[in-house]
């Protein structure tokens, strides 16, 4: 979920207060920040609310179910005129993305099934019978989700597509559309959920790093 311009700023000000770094690859790959700690790279999700409970992503799915299981999480609270932050471990964070899990699930299970089951009479009552499809079509079925090298790579004819072959593809759109479908629309977590994580109001990168050592001792 993209934030606003304040949330940016905030998250931008918990990376210099924890001594936390970012560089531009991390965060395109989904990483807020990294904490440098004896000699590796802490992966962090960074977090902030002003309103108690927490945002997360505006599509919810498996990928964020993957990307989030070994991170680590920093929130700052600004409630009430007052701030505050607190550390989530992997452990702490990962009942809730659990319980997510197994919401979406089914929903995800149906709709890796679902498409398998179109057929070529299917297809052709939307697409109309053809010994060959051309690139317009294909891009007619999946518009801006394949890159023009994809599109390309996918011609299993000279001039474009055989009937199987685009019936792959309207598969593929027919998946698309069924997990964006599937995915949770920026789940909050509650503010409840933080009450027995650990709070830090002063000397913030010490102690950020005492809780991290903390956690990795306590998996060991």
């Amino acid at each position: 979920m993209t934030t606003n311009f304040q949330d940016d700023a905030r998250e931008s000000s918990m990376r210099d207060l924890f001594e936390l770094q970012k560089d531009e690859a991390e965060g395109r790959s989904g990483i807020d920040a990294f904490l440098l700690l004896d000699g590796e790279r802490i992966p962090f999700e960074l977090k902030t609310t002003s309103k108690g409970s927490v945002t997360t992503v505006r599509d919810f799915g498996p990928d964020h179910i993957q990307k989030w299981q070994d991170k680590h999480w920093l929130i700052g609270f600004f409630l009430k005129g007052k701030e505050y932050y607190k550390y989530a471990s992997p452990s702490q964070i990962k009942p809730w993305i659990q319980k997510k899990e197994q919401y979406i699930s089914n929903d995800f299970k149906l709709a890796n099934l679902l498409p398998n089951k179109i057929d070529l009479e299917d297809m052709y009552k939307i697409l109309g019978a053809k010994s060959v499809y051309s690139l317009a079509d294909a891009k007619c079925v999946q518009k801006n989700q394949y890159t023009k090298e994809k599109y390309l790579e996918l011609q299993d004819l000279e001039s474009g597509y055989s009937a199987h072959r685009m019936l792959d593809i309207f598969q593929d759109r027919a998946r698309y559309l069924l997990k964006r479908g599937s995915t949770l629309n920026n789940p909050h977590i509650p503010l409840s959920y933080f009450k027995e994580c650990p709070e830090i109001t002063q000397d913030h990168a010490q102690n950020l790093r005492l809780l991290v050592r903390e956690y990795f001792l306590n998996s060991a």
